[in-house]
């Protein structure tokens, strides 16, 4: 069982992600609304792994990757987006998210990444 943050300004999404983090046996930590809130929640709580949503307010999911990297390089963040722009998915792949997850979730999908993810692969 792993330790785990969600980051999302959407109250449905974090309830959806919290579902499925219960069906997975996997312990839910923290959550924070918007990216100031993620970093600050992800520094206090050190989760296993973070979902971090890409579209936050008062900043976005990439900065708030960018910053909790710089301090901690080893943390495990999974980005979750609406988006299926390659090009914003790249960039956060390349600034050191695990992977990235699509909205609406595929419960099976969910899981099956962050159960990859957390034993460190990069692919």
């Amino acid at each position: 069982m792993a330790r785990i943050m969600i980051a999302d300004d959407s109250d449905a999404i974090r309830l959806v992600l919290k579902d499925i983090l219960v069906i997975g046996h996997h312990e839910f930590v923290a959550e924070a609304t918007n990216g100031i809130e993620a970093v600050e929640k992800f520094n206090k709580t050190k989760p296993d792994m973070l979902l971090l949503d890409m579209a936050m307010p008062k900043k976005d999911g990439l900065t708030a990757l960018k910053e909790i990297l710089a301090t901690n390089p080893n943390a495990k963040i999974i980005m979750i987006t609406a988006s299926d722009n390659l090009n914003t998915m790249t960039e956060c792949i390349n600034a050191g998210a695990l992977a990235y997850l699509l909205k609406p979730f595929n419960f099976e999908n969910v899981l099956k990444t962050i159960t990859k993810k957390l034993g460190n692969e990069k692919n």
